[in-house]
């Protein structure tokens, strides 16, 4: 009988003992004091994984009464002190006790009974128990069988599903042609089953996608409307040939602190692959007013709306373009393709940007510029003119900004064309909005070739015309000289994002502004 209380007893201690490292995966927060790591002064600290806060009590001589004082103090134990012996061995002393715990600041109000070393009487010989401990390790042992079940069970499921890899591998051969290795490479590292590649943290979501229409197309493939866990998502499906930009895509979106506002929202990728062919998603947020190229096709805008979707297309800009410093921090994005087809408009009426294909990030630390190996370039009407004249430094990550800027400010020359406004003179009639028309409609065809480009841009010099009617309103006037400024020949003159932030955000507030682009 007592050795079945032994052994339960032990059963019970080794089941704790993997419940606190479960708990622990991701460190504890604890209270620090005469062992706060480093040196640092009396605080918190944070433990590594898997291990716990400690509170201690140590009795030590005072040289001055020469008699036993108790000092305690608190921390977190250090990688590979997060045992049972480190946490309990200490408690068998006398004038030493610790006590271990496994949440956050759960040592702050610990105190550790101990024996003190002043009793009167010589305490007796603790005689160790052998059993408990004879218990834990048997239920260690039984532990790494369980354990070793399990990893033979997934093991076994592995090779099944590389059977149906390699199925659908045959299937497909003459679907993937060319020089479609990479697509092959990360088909390769697929389960085959739409769990994706080993860098996405979803899985099997492509089966958990309901696909009910198409709602646009590009050269990348198509985009459809389909329904996941009850609500709608916008799913980008590439073509085979694509496989480049929907890799680049995947890792720019997976970027850490790149969400926003004005960012299109990520929510999964996946590689899709099955003996009918393989699919690469991308799953995002649905807006169902889609692109502001066809919303500002079919309507119009007051001035009001104009700044404040002016305002969150560069909001979204000056996030990408800024870093933001840390252990886990975001590096600088360039988004080389803004237009108004790669923008969204939100139902709050605010936009948000999609199609990171092309996109380059830099990382200020190793000063190093990531330019996706990609064959696609830029949309043609929307290049700077230094992309046209290849003449950008691409040593330079203030160059790919800058060309952002010139492409943004062809996007708000749209939206201000389909602005209607109001004369100065209370009761005037509103006047008519510019029909839609796409930048340098009337000097270039509808797919201009990069030659086409470079004579209106470096030879003749020309921009999108300003309408006089513009200088008849505050808004947009503040506007069209934000416009003039970011599509200079000289990107050096041209307006960063953020400074285009503020002041359209400056102009949000205020129904006048008398400075113009002084406040710029």
């Amino acid at each position: 009988m007592l050795l079945k209380r032994d052994l339960g007893g032990a059963l019970t201690i080794g089941l704790g003992i993997a419940t606190v490292a479960a708990k622990s995966v991701h460190g504890l927060t604890c209270y620090c004091e005469h062992q706060c790591p480093d040196g640092q002064t009396n605080g918190t600290c944070v433990t590594s994984r898997y291990s716990q806060c400690f509170s201690a009590v140590r009795e030590e001589i005072n040289d001055e009464t020469g008699e036993y004082e108790p000092t305690v103090s608190y921390g977190c134990l250090a990688a590979g002190e997060q045992g049972f012996l480190q946490c309990k061995g200490g408690n068998s002393l006398y004038g030493l006790a610790i006590q271990c715990c496994n949440s956050d600041m759960c040592n702050k109000d610990i105190r550790p009974t101990y024996i003190p070393h002043s009793t009167t009487t010589v305490p007796p010989k603790v005689h160790i128990n052998s059993v408990p401990y004879i218990a834990f390790m048997l239920s260690m042992v039984i532990c790494l069988l369980v354990s070793a079940i399990i990893i033979g069970w997934i093991y076994l499921r592995y090779r099944r599903r590389e059977k149906n890899r390699l199925y659908a591998l045959t299937s497909t051969d003459s679907y993937i042609t060319g020089n479609s290795n990479l697509l092959q490479t990360l088909i390769g590292h697929s389960s085959g089953s739409g769990s994706g590649i080993p860098l996405l943290v979803q899985r099997t979501i492509a089966k958990q996608i309901v696909i009910e229409r198409q709602i646009g197309e590009g050269r990348f493939g198509k985009v459809c409307l389909a329904n996941w866990r009850g609500e709608h998502v916008a799913v980008k499906i590439f073509t085979t040939i694509n496989d480049q930009s929907w890799l680049r895509e995947t890792e720019i979106y997976q970027t850490v602190l790149l969400r926003h506002d004005n960012i299109l929202g990520f929510i999964a990728a996946d590689l899709k692959v099955s003996a009918g062919g393989a699919q690469m998603m991308l799953i995002t947020e649905y807006h169902k007013r889609g692109s502001l190229h066809d919303f500002l096709k079919e309507n119009t805008i007051d001035t009001s709306q104009l700044v404040v979707m002016a305002r969150s297309i560069a909001s979204g800009l000056a996030h990408l373009h800024e870093a933001i410093n840390g252990t886990h921090g975001k590096p600088c994005i360039a988004h080389r393709d803004i237009k108004s087809r790669n923008i969204l408009v939100k139902t709050d009426g605010e936009c948000c940007i999609a199609d990171f294909a092309l996109a380059v990030r830099y990382d200020s630390r190793r000063n190093e510029i990531d330019i996706a190996p990609n064959s696609r370039v830029g949309t043609r009407r929307y290049m700077a003119p230094e992309v046209v004249n290849d003449t950008i430094d691409v040593t330079s990550f203030s160059a790919f900004k800058a060309a952002d800027m010139y492409s943004a400010s062809l996007v708000f020359w749209e939206l201000c064309r389909r602005s209607r406004q109001s004369w100065p003179v209370g009761g005037s009639p509103m006047l008519q909005a510019d029909e839609y028309m796409l930048p340098y409609a009337n000097l270039v065809g509808s797919d201009p070739s990069v030659d086409d480009m470079r004579l209106v841009l470096i030879i003749q010099g020309a921009r999108p015309d300003i309408p006089i009617r513009w200088k008849c309103d505050n808004r947009l006037r503040v506007i069209s000289e934000i416009i003039q400024f970011c599509w200079h020949q000289n990107p050096n003159v041209r307006l960063a994002a953020l400074r285009v932030m503020k002041t359209l955000r400056k102009l949000e507030d205020s129904e006048t502004l008398e400075n113009g682009i002084h406040h710029v």
